[in-house]
């Protein structure tokens, strides 16, 4: 080895560079990681404790006693087959509209010439911008005259389209080089076929993204289910939890909050450790050209 790399190799392994390293770069992410994960695990250790070992002067870790108590009192207060089974209609039902509404709109936005284009880009642009509280009223009054509170398709509707999806995807599809589709055009592939067939599979990263952001949003959604619903056989998961904090309203019941809060986030866990791989080349995908 030369003189130079070895100058190189002491250089790079110095104190002054492994500091820099350490403070400009891990400690941070570890920094981040403490506190986004710690209060994730301190839940889920404590949905396994018994009331004694949350409300204590001297809290520990770990159960000293491990029970399932707390997850039993969710089985027993809530029927959670019958919200699962909603939240689980509701999101895949919503999601699987919300995300071909996003590709068929920015794909119309990119690819096919109609009057009023960039008036509807900027209406989604504003409607970004726009809290989705404030179209609460609106929406609970459309729906209640359409008949349909306490159903699941009252629950879906108000929030069928998705401007961020449809902003996403729009920036990606303006990547793609257009030659690729007029020569498919030449061919006789009429939109359907290019969105499909073209459009689709080469963006399929971002498409991921916005299904992966999309699910976890419909799943979470808990203020407009709430409202929407007063009957608990038609409540989603998140809603018909909160009944725990409404029927045990003593400092006692956290352990069951704990596990109701378990609930909730692993099956979204799962969802996102399965198409975690495409999130960041999903969202920088149509970043640069």
């Amino acid at each position: 080895m030369s003189a130079i790399h070895v100058s190189e190799w002491r250089q790079a392994f110095s104190r002054r560079n492994l500091a820099a390293t350490v403070a400009g770069g891990y400690l941070p992410i570890l920094l981040a990681m403490a506190i986004i994960v710690l209060p994730l695990v301190w839940m889920a250790v404590a949905s396994f404790k018994p009331a004694g070992e949350i409300i204590t002067m001297q809290p520990v870790f770990l159960p000293q006693e491990p029970t399932l108590d707390n997850y039993r009192h969710v089985a027993d207060t809530v029927p959670l087959l019958t919200v699962l089974g909603n939240s689980l209609i509701v999101t895949i039902v919503g999601s699987a509209i919300k995300v071909v509404l996003a590709v068929t709109t920015a794909y119309a936005l990119v690819f096919i010439d109609f009057r009023f284009k960039n008036a509807v880009f900027l209406a989604i642009l504003v409607a970004l911008m726009v809290p989705p509280e404030a179209a609460l009223l609106p929406n609970y009054m459309t729906i209640s005259a359409l008949g349909g509170r306490n159903t699941l398709w009252g629950i879906i509707l108000p929030g069928l389209g998705t401007a961020f999806g449809t902003f996403l995807l729009r920036q990606q599809f303006k990547t793609l080089p257009k030659d690729l589709l007029e020569a498919a055009a030449l061919d006789g592939a009429g939109h359907a076929k290019r969105l499909w067939r073209i459009v689709a599979p080469v963006s399929a990263p971002t498409i991921a993204t916005v299904a992966l952001v999309t699910i976890v949003g419909e799943w979470n959604s808990f203020m407009w289910p709430l409202i929407i619903t007063d009957s608990v056989h038609m409540m989603t998961l998140p809603v018909g939890l909160n009944l725990l904090q409404s029927i045990e309203g003593q400092t006692g019941s956290y352990g069951y909050l704990m596990a109701g809060a378990v609930l909730v986030i692993v099956p979204v866990l799962v969802v996102f450790a399965a198409l975690q791989r495409f999130i960041v080349s999903g969202l920088t995908q149509g970043a640069v050209k």
